[in-house]
C-alpha cells in the first residue's frame, strides 16, 4: 500500500522508497537517468514518455528536498552491484 506525500505525484511504496504514483517508477531511476545521461526534464519525459511532464518535476523536487538521504541510497546500490559483479 503507497503512502501520500506532500508531492503531488509522488508515493512512498510499501518499502517506503519514493515512486511515481500508481507506478513503480522510483524517483532514483529518474535522478539517475538525468546524472548519467544529461537529460533536461523535457528529455527525460520523451524517454519515458508514459509520464507527464508534472510527473517529471515532482519526481525531481523530491529528490532535491531530500538529496542526502536519496544519494545515500543511490550509493548503496551501486556498491551492491560493485560487490555482485566481483
Amino acid at each position: 500500500m503507497a503512502t501520500k506525500t506532500s508531492y503531488e505525484h509522488i508515493v512512498l511504496n510499501e518499502k517506503n522508497i519514493p515512486v511515481i504514483s500508481s507506478t513503480r517508477m522510483r524517483v532514483i531511476d529518474i535522478v539517475m537517468s538525468q546524472t548519467a545521461y544529461g537529460w533536461s526534464s523535457e528529455e527525460l519525459q520523451f524517454q519515458f514518455p508514459n509520464f507527464t511532464l508534472g510527473e517529471i518535476h515532482s519526481a525531481l523536487a523530491y529528490y532535491w528536498d531530500h538529496k542526502e538521504e536519496l544519494d545515500k541510497d543511490i550509493e548503496n546500490r551501486l556498491i551492491e552491484v560493485d560487490n555482485f559483479h566481483k
